[in-house]
């Protein structure tokens, strides 16, 4: 008998539950990490025998009631999307094998919990794990044909105490620009998936970067996945400021372009979402205009700056003007003073300077 931790549920299990793939697979099976009853899926944590490496093993069970084909396609994709992958914050595939009423994938283990766990962030550290996770997003849209996750939320992203980072499950995984099935459109998580995703619209390098942001919104709020129905407003925007008042205007800002609503108004791509957030300060103090324009409306807001940003370059045009046309009618006074008193000609050399 042994404990199953797996999201604080400290449930006896019994050992024989647990497949055995020592001796025709070198596998033994330690612990269960996770299921997913009405999808098939089982993940365990095994050691490699022979070695001190431990390995992920993803189950997925075809013959299991509620299982069904999309679930098959899933396991299928994510092989096909990790073979392609070689990077330190993505664990590594390393074999996928079949047994009658079941697949199963290997993968490499990292020991660091999910987000999904009741876990509490300094707004510094949340700024930490969103600088990692673009610098994922950069890698995996920098790839020959772009991968778009398509399922980023706090379960599927690993922190351990130092801080560092990774992603995982990526069963929904896709291709840029590939063609996909009517009914595999709409197959993100409800509060992180993109509006284009929900209303069947192609999906870009900017479809991930919602789901970032509203991962990190919850976070920063400390709410859970489930409720994060309870930050979004009348108008299907997520609403926060409120539940976070000590963060920089410029974080909100960031963190509001990451998930508007239109793809075009968000971040291009993870490069450059990466590379807005590297220049800001997630706490600190803000100038009286930061604070009237953080409490305008998205819209408006952008007008706003587009106006002061017109205004500013009309000041600093002016300025220019006036110091040319002042210096200018200076020498012209000098020059008439140099006539009028009929003065020697280094006066007159001095006014052409």
């Amino acid at each position: 008998m042994e404990l199953d931790v797996r999201n604080g549920d400290k449930r006896v299990i019994p050992l024989n539950r647990h497949p055995d793939f020592s001796e025709e697979l070198g596998y033994q099976v330690i612990s269960e990490l996770g299921r997913n009853r009405e999808g098939g899926r089982i993940t365990y944590l095994a050691n490699i025998l022979n070695s001190n490496q431990q390995v992920v093993i993803k189950e997925f069970c075809f013959a299991r009631a509620g299982a069904d084909l999309s679930g098959v396609k899933a396991y299928q994709r994510e092989i096909e999307i990790l073979r392609q992958l070689n990077h330190p914050c993505i664990p590594r595939y390393i074999d996928s094998f079949e047994m009658p009423g079941a697949f199963y994938l290997v993968q490499e283990y990292k020991n660091a919990p999910s987000l999904g766990l009741k876990r509490s962030f300094h707004p510094e550290e949340i700024k930490q794990i969103a600088l990692s996770i673009l610098e994922i997003l950069v890698y995996l849209q920098k790839q020959v044909s772009p991968i778009i996750h398509r399922d980023i939320k706090p379960e599927n992203i690993l922190v351990d105490e130092k801080l560092n980072v990774y992603l995982v499950d990526f069963g929904l995984a896709r291709i840029q620009g590939a063609k996909v099935a009517l009914s595999s459109f709409i197959a993100g998580t409800p509060g992180f998936m993109p509006p284009e995703e929900q209303f069947g619209h192609s999906l870009t390098e900017a479809s991930d970067l919602y789901s970032l942001g509203a991962t990190l919104i919850c976070l920063l709020t400390n709410t859970r996945s489930v409720e994060i129905g309870k930050l979004i407003d009348d108008n299907y925007r997520l609403n926060f400021q409120q539940l976070v008042p000590q963060i920089n205007p410029r974080f909100w800002w960031w963190l509001m372009k990451m998930v508007e609503r239109n793809r075009k108004r968000r971040y291009a791509n993870a490069a450059v979402a990466l590379k807005a957030l590297g220049r800001i300060e997630v706490v600190g103090s803000s100038t009286r205009i930061e604070n009237f324009i953080s409490t305008i409306k998205p819209k408006k807001r952008t007008t706003l700056l587009g106006l002061a940003t017109v205004v500013t370059l009309a000041a600093v045009a002016g300025t220019l003007i006036s110091y040319q046309l002042g210096n200018t009618v200076g020498q012209l006074s000098e020059a008439r003073e140099c006539q009028s008193f009929d003065l020697n000609a280094s006066c007159q050399e001095n006014t052409r300077h």
